[in-house]
């Protein structure tokens, strides 16, 4: 069979690995770009403007996530490596999808489920190349795959049970419009069986409008008739778990996204004391509201994962209270900040403006009357650092929460967050 794979960046070369490991396959690499990671000796390739658009003689087009299917031509299939996972895979599959807080979900299904002596595979954006686990996943196995948008925008497939979170205006420099967005994260259940079951955010229009579309079983959260938080303790329906200090993670989104972990593994004959167990190993992923440091009675958070505004929200809601320092801007996806601007004057905090988007910020901060704020032109972490410290006040937090991507002073999230941490850490005490 004659096969393109489309993009070669991780995904790209694991599905370089899967398909070649059949001498049956002729294999091309197709790039607009020349890519960075090395290519393997003697395949064959076809690189630069355009080329997405006459693929005719493929049988199989292999789209990597983020290529959009509307700019592959072919007279071929268009195919993916989740779409070969899902096909091929005999396990259950858990998938996790919505804007913010994928894979701190997927990361607590996958340590509940652990401590529960499952056998877990933690796939997708967070964890392994999915094709690269294939192999080795057994029917009795779990799978817990974190699901993006460009991952779900072709898939012919749903996974068992579907976990929608908050979904938010995201991507929009990549997908057309909302709708396209939603309606790519709708994929995650539009092919559910009866016996499926779709755990979806009951205070979101997105998530609710994703979740109709399931013949399955569907359980909102949090809901007293299923996972949520009463009096300091998750419970399940009137059955108490545990306390919610076993959870490791700040802010109410993160008890929002218990509650979501706790109703996907809820069917798997589970104990309370393994669910304990599973929240408490958990201590976070990077960049995800991670402590940094203390340095002169000032606690620094790396939230560089924050890429949309209700995830700077999120993380102003997680210190109430308390004087904050918090750095918003990068580049644009195309993010609506009207409800940020709402909500900064109900704290005492104090805005660096940084990137493409902080004209965009301080718009939205005029229209809503907040003005304690100030734009950084072009600056590097350290001058960004230095700047939040000489602003903190004792007893605050100073947050990297950008609302937007990294692009442009960054290379990407990670950069970024890794960065803040450098000169966070450079701060004389």
């Amino acid at each position: 069979m004659k096969i393109a794979i489309a993009g070669y960046g991780q995904e790209g070369e694991a599905s370089y690995r899967y398909w070649s490991s059949d001498s049956q396959n002729e294999i091309t690499i197709v790039d607009e770009n020349q890519p960075k990671l090395v290519l393997p000796i003697g395949v064959k390739t076809i690189i630069g403007g355009g080329v997405f658009n006459n693929l005719k003689d493929f049988d199989l087009v292999v789209r990597t996530a983020g290529l959009p299917p509307r700019k592959i031509k072919t007279s071929g299939k268009i195919w993916s490596a989740t779409n070969e996972f899902f096909d091929k895979c005999s396990a259950t599959i858990i998938g996790v999808t919505g804007s913010k807080g994928k894979g701190t979900t997927a990361s607590l299904i996958a340590s509940i489920l652990r401590e529960a002596g499952r056998t877990v595979w933690l796939v997708g954006n967070i964890g392994k190349p999915a094709l690269d686990v294939l192999a080795r996943i057994n029917p009795d196995d779990v799978v817990v795959y974190e699901l993006s948008s460009f991952q779900l925008w072709d898939l012919e497939f749903s996974p068992h049970i579907a976990v929608v979170l908050h979904i938010e205006q995201e991507h929009l420099d990549v997908h057309t419009d909302m709708d396209e967005y939603v309606d790519a994260k709708a994929h995650i259940t539009k092919y559910q069986k009866s016996g499926d079951i779709v755990i979806y955010n009951s205070s979101n229009k997105y998530s609710y409008i994703i979740a109709s579309q399931s013949k399955g079983v569907k359980i909102q959260y949090p809901d007293k008739q299923t996972a949520h938080v009463e009096n300091n303790n998750f419970y399940y329906k009137e059955q108490k778990i545990c306390s919610t200090s076993s959870l490791k993670l700040i802010g109410k989104h993160n008890l929002d996204n218990a509650c979501a972990a706790i109703n996907a593994i809820w069917n798997f004959d589970v104990s309370n004391n393994a669910i304990k167990k599973g929240l408490e190993k958990f201590a976070g992923l990077p960049h995800r509201l991670q402590f940094v440091r203390e340095v002169n009675g000032v606690k620094y958070y790396d939230d560089s994962i924050a890429t949309t505004p209700s995830s700077a929200i999120a993380a102003l809601k997680s210190f109430n209270n308390v004087p904050k320092v918090i750095i918003l801007g990068g580049s644009s996806m195309g993010s609506d900040f009207t409800e940020l601007s709402k909500e900064m004057p109900k704290h005492d905090v104090y805005a660096i403006l940084i990137g493409d988007e902080a004209k965009r910020i301080e718009e939205a901060f005029e229209s809503s009357g907040f003005m304690n704020y100030e734009i950084l032109q072009n600056p590097t972490a350290k001058i960004i650092v230095n700047r939040a410290c000489s602003l903190s006040k004792p007893g605050g937090v100073v947050l990297l929460s950008p609302a937007s991507a990294s692009f442009g002073l960054f290379k990407n999230y990670v950069d970024r967050g890794e960065q803040f941490i450098s000169a966070v850490m450079e701060i004389k005490s």
